[in-house]
């Protein structure tokens, strides 16, 4: 097998399910920010010690953005043919994201600013993850919108919603403290 097919050498992309559509539309354009997301994710847990609890939630997160891609590769008048938690993302994806924000969040005390992102390598790759998945976002709520009645209670947006929150979280557990915006930094007389 080849890796490459010349099939999308005319600027079109095969969808689940079947179908073909432009790869700068709507559907390509939110499931390729996600894979971007996931390869971010991917940076931060290339840094993780191997099976430590962090590494083991990247992958999760990683193995749930295979899930919400292939719902947006497939064609909405194909939705029906999906299924929850394999290719589909289901609202219990989107709970299991709250309860770990809120697992994590009782750790330690949360920063009540905004904060200066760098304290660690791992925690900026979390942020940097964190504002590829807003990104995705955005381009998520207008392929679904794009999709009409077929992709009505779409849990892609809510899931890449709170991804962003835990990314968010995450990145400040692995820092140990945060740097609050305003806090002059020594010697810069700010």
């Amino acid at each position: 097998m080849k890796i490459y097919t010349r099939k999308g050498d005319d600027g079109t992309t095969g969808l689940l399910y079947g179908g073909r559509v432009a790869k700068d539309s709507e559907l390509p354009t939110a499931y390729g920010t996600v894979d971007e997301a996931q390869a971010v994710i991917g940076l931060a847990r290339a840094h993780a010690e191997r099976d430590s609890e962090l590494d083991t939630m990247l992958i999760g997160l990683e193995r749930d953005l295979w899930v919400l891609m292939a719902e947006l590769a497939t064609d909405p008048s194909n939705r029906a043919k999906l299924v929850e938690g394999q290719n589909l993302v289901s609202a219990a994806m989107v709970v299991a994201l709250e309860d770990r924000i809120d697992e994590l969040g009782a750790r330690f005390e949360l920063p009540k600013e905004f904060v200066v992102p760098g304290e660690t390598v791992i925690a900026a790759h979390l942020d940097v993850a964190r504002t590829v998945v807003r990104r995705a976002e955005r381009d998520t709520i207008r392929a679904v919108a794009t999709g009409g009645d077929a992709m009505v209670g779409s849990q892609c947006v809510p899931y890449l919603n709170r991804l962003s929150d835990l990314l968010w979280t995450m990145a400040r557990w692995q820092e140990g403290h945060a740097r609050p915006t305003r806090t002059a930094a020594a010697g810069t007389g700010a």
